[in-house]
């Protein structure tokens, strides 16, 4: 226990000082700002490999340092993807602007120093036009019109002496016609003298000087440096020789870029979420805290203290692991507090048996049994979590990859909590004799209103397995005719095209804004209230002019409209990501499967991942009839039901496992059939389910009425889940697994995997 202590303290304080150090980075959906994801594309004289990408990502980057945005952020994504996140900007085509032009990259000669604080020059007759520009030291130069462009260079490399005279440098080779100009250019320079000014060639990129070199002594007045390359020579290091090089060979895109990805999300509705969501967390973790105490009273106290150092603990890792905190992932944050109540509840539920039982003579003895006899189906109820969360990370994207960091994190973070925190506290607390005199006041030596109403009626679920499992064919049956009647109202993510969403001062009529958008030239724009000031105009691809014109429509209607969200897709990206949810939801079946055939047998397998599918296409179908769009915020949810699916399932079969390894202890073992344990297991596990639910069900009813209209489908789909999984579990799951053991006849010791008991088949 002492150890187990100093682990739990030494955790908590590290959780607190990242959390008190480390802010967490919030993504553009909850803090304002601009997302444009862009493609790389082959020219007919460049190839759009991974280098070309890697030159394109730093001339973008010095694009976007050029727009003085706070916090930018540029990264790589795959081989031919850039992600240019800009807090802030909400006019997505003024970054469009700067990220799509090209870049002059120009060689011009200094024709000296300008006075200082002189900021245009005076017009010179017969002079060519000059410009003032600081160098890399500060000094105002002024520079004459440019004599060689970026499409002039053919190459710049980094390199060094060899003999160790000259250290690094940076040779530039010219081509075509570049290399005369360069000789005429460096032919001028050298008539001035050394140390002067106009000796200098300044290399400009985007109006910055990048470099200034003066030209070399040993050059002659009137002959310049010929044959087309040339050295730049200074007291550059490995780094600046380098970093020289790469931006004279990236003045201009190295090949074409595509908008294939772009959302604009206003500040205020950053910040509604964010309070939206913070409201939800305060009222569901106060509602599921009130439910565990009055459930399980002291455990129950000691497990909202462990649910609180989960939620430490969860903050601190997203920080300390540099996750961007998005909407979908802040919901996934909030919802993982819900889950964290699984694993305490599972414990109690197991230690409650045991005291009523007594096989367990004290409350100690029967708090440790709990945990030991509980730790089976957490971990593989966690494990099959962790899988969906996995699945998210590695074949979602954006927001929704988020959410699978969050709640990969929120799945480790609560099996901390419960089996090491809530324990120490637990064993702490029952070793009191203060306690131990009052076993009613821990809540373990209540057997629970739901188990003591079961104990008495002891129905026979199995015996009508065939009617639920019929039960639940209709209710597919009724999804998938929905799925075939209204179709799938795919979001934009998946379709492509452009979503705008406009906060209007005014309300709007749909029909007057859709006769609007006709008149304007929009015929096929798709107009949709949300809310009394609310409006969403979803229409195919757009410019961002045409996008201006339709808020230009819509401010006319208004009165006032403000501009909330605005997603644009790319058709090739929208078919990728429909490509790839499908193959997450594969895949995620497959995994599901292949861990529960392993874990478990077969039968147990597919029974669960046939129960899984079932309450995947329920889900589906009821999104269908209700016309609710089908989005990456809606797969996360999806993955989520699939993940809680499997939980209650797991915990079923962990219980069946058990209670069949032991069955020759009973009275009569050969009378004790399959379906008589599978019957057994189900009830002694419907406290936990419900007990989980409920606590669940607290925090997604808080996002549902509060979240807004970007967490209320969310919410909604995980409510519809729950309520659909706990029923699958119990009668499509066990139900279909007692049929299938019915028609199959394992070998001994097949039941149960390696380290657990195993048991013949009667």
């Amino acid at each position: 226990m002492r150890v187990r202590a100093f682990f739990a303290l030494a955790v908590l304080a590290l959780s607190l000082y990242i959390a008190a150090a480390v802010p967490v980075r919030l993504g553009l959906d909850l803090r304002g700002g601009t997302q444009i994801v862009l493609e790389t594309r082959d020219s007919p004289t460049a190839e759009a490999d991974s280098a070309a990408t890697d030159r394109t990502l730093e001339v973008l980057r010095r694009r976007v340092d050029a727009l003085g945005v706070a916090e930018p952020t540029i990264a790589r994504s795959g081989d031919n993807r850039i992600i240019v996140e800009l807090p802030g900007v909400q006019d997505p085509k003024e970054a469009a602007d700067v990220l799509g032009r090209t870049a002059q990259l120009a060689f011009h000669p200094v024709l000296g120093l300008a006075d200082p604080g002189q900021e245009k020059p005076k017009p010179l007759p017969k002079r060519p036009k000059e410009q003032i520009l600081p160098d890399e030291e500060g000094q105002p130069l002024r520079l004459g019109a440019p004599m060689l462009t970026g499409a002039d260079v053919d190459e710049a490399e980094a390199g060094i002496d060899q003999q160790g005279l000259a250290g690094w440098f940076v040779g530039v080779d010219f081509k075509g016609a570049g290399a005369d100009r360069w000789a005429e250019l460096t032919a001028t320079a050298a008539c001035a003298p050394v140390g002067d000014p106009s000796r200098r060639v300044a290399i400009v990129l985007d109006d910055k000087v990048i470099s200034s070199p003066q030209v070399d002594p040993s050059v002659r007045c009137r002959s310049g440096i010929a044959g087309g390359s040339t050295q730049i020579t200074g007291s550059f290091n490995a780094d600046e020789a380098k970093e020289l090089a790469l931006l004279i060979n990236g003045g201009a895109l190295p090949v074409p870029v595509e908008t294939v990805e772009q959302r604009t999300v206003g500040p205020s509705l950053g910040a509604q979420a964010i309070e939206a969501s913070a409201q939800a967390a305060v009222i569901g973790t106060v509602l599921t805290s009130l439910f565990l105490i009055a459930i399980y009273r002291l455990v129950g106290t000691l497990a909202v203290l462990a649910l609180a150092c989960y939620g430490l603990i969860s903050y601190a890792a997203l920080a300390a692991l540099g996750a961007t905190l998005t909407l979908p992932g802040l919901a996934g944050f909030v919802l993982a507090i819900g889950m964290a109540v699984d694993a305490n509840v599972l414990v109690f539920e197991r230690s409650r048996e045991e005291y009523a039982t007594r096989r367990s003579k004290s409350l100690r003895s029967a708090v440790t049994a709990g945990f030991r006899n509980a730790f089976s189906a957490i971990a593989d109820s966690n494990i099959t979590t962790l899988i969906a969360a996995g699945l998210l990370f590695f074949l979602a994207s954006g927001p929704v990859r988020g959410f699978g960091v969050t709640l990969g994190i929120g799945v480790l973070a609560s099996m901390l909590s419960a089996l090491v925190i809530t324990r120490v506290l637990a064993d702490f607390a029952v070793a009191r004799r203060a306690v131990r005199r009052r076993p009613r006041l821990t809540g373990i030596a209540d057997t629970g209103a739901v188990r003591d109403w079961l104990d008495r009626r002891n129905p026979d679920l199995m015996h009508h397995r065939r009617r639920w499992m019929a039960l639940s064919a209709a209710a597919l049956a009724l999804a998938i005719s929905g799925i075939a009647v209204r179709g799938l109202n795919f979001g934009v993510e998946f379709t492509g095209g452009r979503l705008i969403e406009y906060s209007t001062s005014a309300p709007v009529s749909v029909d007057r804004a859709r006769d609007a958008l006709a008149d304007a030239g929009f015929p096929r724009a798709v107009v949709q209230t949300s809310g009394e000031d609310a409006l969403t105009v979803r229409t195919d691809e757009l410019s961002n002019a045409e996008e201006a014109r339709i808020t230009e429509t819509i401010d006319d209607l208004a009165g006032t409209a403000e501009k909330t969200r605005d997603e644009l897709i790319g058709p090739s990206l929208g078919a990728e990501l429909r490509k790839g949810a499908l193959i997450a939801l594969a895949t995620a079946l497959a995994a599901q499967l292949l861990y529960l055939a392993v874990r478990f047998r077969w039968t147990f397998g597919t029974a669960a991942v046939a129960a899984m599918a079932h309450d995947a296409l329920i889900l589906i179908g009821v999104f269908a009839w209700l016309g609710k769009p089908i989005d990456g915020v809606f797969l996360a949810a999806l993955l989520t039901v699939i993940g809680y699916s499997v939980n209650d399932s797991v915990v079923v079969f962990d219980r069946i496992r058990e209670l069949w390894a032991g069955r020759k202890t009973a009275a009569a073992p050969h009378k004790t059939s399959f379906a008589q344990v599978t019957n057994t297991a189900i009830l002694q596990t419907v406290p936990r389910t419900i007990n989980t639910g409920m606590g669940a069900a607290f925090i997604l009813s808080a996002l549902a009425l509060l979240g807004g209209d970007s967490l209320t489908d969310f919410a909604l789909a995980l409510l519809i889940g729950i309520v659909v999984g706990t029923y699958s579990s119990m009668f499509t799951a066990a139900p279909l697994a007692v049929e299938l053991h019915s028609r199959s006849t394992p070998p001994p010791g097949r039941l149960a995997p390696s380290g657990h008991q195993s048991a013949q088949t009667p």
